[in-house]
Parts: C-alpha cells; sequence; structure tokens
C-alpha cells in the first residue's frame, strides 16, 4: 500500500480527497493536516511514503514546510497555485511533483501518486514548463559565470608574467608588504622591488592595489 498524509486547509478538498485515493485500492490516507506546521508533524509521526501538499495555508504554508517534508516523505504538491514564482522555489524546495487544479483529472491524480511513490516526478504543464526554464536559466547563469572565469584567466595569461611575478602578486593581493613577501619567498626585498617593477610594467598599474585589481580580472 501507498500511505498517503494529506496537508490541506480546506476540509471539503481533505473530504473529497480520501475517498477518491483510496479509490485506488493501493492507496490508504494515514492522516490529514489542515496547515504546514501540523502537517509536517503528521510526517514525522507517521511516515507517508507520498504527502499531498497545499501551498496556500493559514499558520504555515506549502513553501515553508516543503524541505523538511521532503526528507521524510515523497511531496506532491496539489493547489490552485500556478504562479512560475509559487512553483519554481515548490520544486526547489524539494517536491517531486506539481499539479495546478484545473489542470488534471482524478485519474491522473493517481497517477501522479504512483509515480511520486516510486521516486519519479509529475508535472502539469504550467509547472513543466517553469522547471524547464529554471533550468534553463540556471544552465545560462553557469555557461556566463563560465565564460566570466574563463576571461579572467585569459586575461591574466595575456599579462605575460613569469612564475615568480606571478607569486608576488598573489601575495600583494593577500596584503602583505615588501619585506613579508621576501621572507615569504626567501628572496631579497631588492628583488621583490624588482619583480614588483616588472609586473606593474606589464599589468600598466600605477601601484600595488591596481596591480591586484587587474590581475583579478575585476576591471
Amino acid at each position: 500500500m501507498i500511505t498517503v498524509l494529506v496537508v490541506d486547509d480546506n476540509p471539503a478538498v481533505r473530504a473529497t480527497l480520501r475517498p477518491l485515493l483510496e479509490s485506488d485500492g493501493t492507496i490508504a490516507v494515514v492522516a490529514e493536516a489542515g496547515n504546514g506546521r501540523t502537517g509536517l508533524a503528521a510526517a514525522l509521526r507517521h511516515r507517508p511514503r507520498v504527502t499531498l501538499l497545499d501551498y496556500r495555508m493559514p499558520v504555515a504554508d506549502g513553501l515553508s514546510v516543503v524541505a523538511e517534508l521532503s526528507r521524510c516523505s515523497a511531496v506532491l504538491v496539489l493547489t490552485g497555485s500556478a504562479e512560475p514564482e509559487l512553483i519554481a522555489p515548490m520544486l526547489a524546495g524539494g517536491a517531486s511533483g506539481y499539479l495546478v487544479y484545473g489542470q488534471f483529472d482524478p485519474p491522473e491524480l493517481l497517477r501522479a501518486v504512483h509515480s511520486v511513490a516510486a521516486g519519479l516526478g509529475w508535472l502539469t504543464p504550467t509547472a513543466a514548463s517553469v522547471a524547464v526554464g529554471s533550468m534553463r536559466d540556471a544552465l545560462a547563469r553557469e555557461r556566463a559565470a563560465a565564460e566570466r572565469a574563463e576571461q579572467r584567466r585569459a586575461v591574466r595569461r595575456g599579462f605575460g608574467l613569469t612564475d615568480r611575478e606571478r607569486e608576488v602578486v598573489m601575495l600583494l593581493a593577500e596584503g602583505l608588504s615588501n619585506a613579508a613577501i621576501a621572507r615569504r619567498l626567501a628572496v631579497s626585498e631588492k628583488t621583490v622591488k624588482n619583480h614588483l617593477a616588472n609586473l606593474f610594467a606589464k599589468l600598466g598599474a600605477a601601484n600595488r592595489t591596481e596591480a591586484v585589481t587587474r590581475w583579478q580580472g575585476w576591471r
């Protein structure tokens, strides 16, 4: 049997869902709750395989408990809220499925419960569109970050600093003085000053701060 917890603040919804779910013959509703707080307590007590979770509820809404619920139960959001700004955080919080009233029928609800119980997901069209959009946005951000990192590396390579000059500028970034850099590299302060003069010229920097800034690719 697939044990199910129903968390919804509307008693009429809970009263409708119980017989519908149990008509399947393989689903048993083990508990009901009227808000996120009591729903979480019920989930910890009964450890259902699937929790049907509404979004908008008093005391504690679905978003405030979805992460904790998903640690002890597969979460299938069942709500009338179809706004992307609500769907995305619920999925990111750990929900395995998201059904929007008006976009599914009773047989699909039963299939969704079985799917989520089996460790799979189930999304109505609106939720699926949001999920795909979120993934695309995340990939675009990752690509942009990787491109910026590569640009910074390319800039550093383009300066033509020697290995020793790179060591010196990295120590500059740590805020070390010439004397401290000399001790760290086991060279004289005069040698450090020579390295500084060379890397300032290569970086087109007038001082230590500007050298570090340009090396790190901030400008």
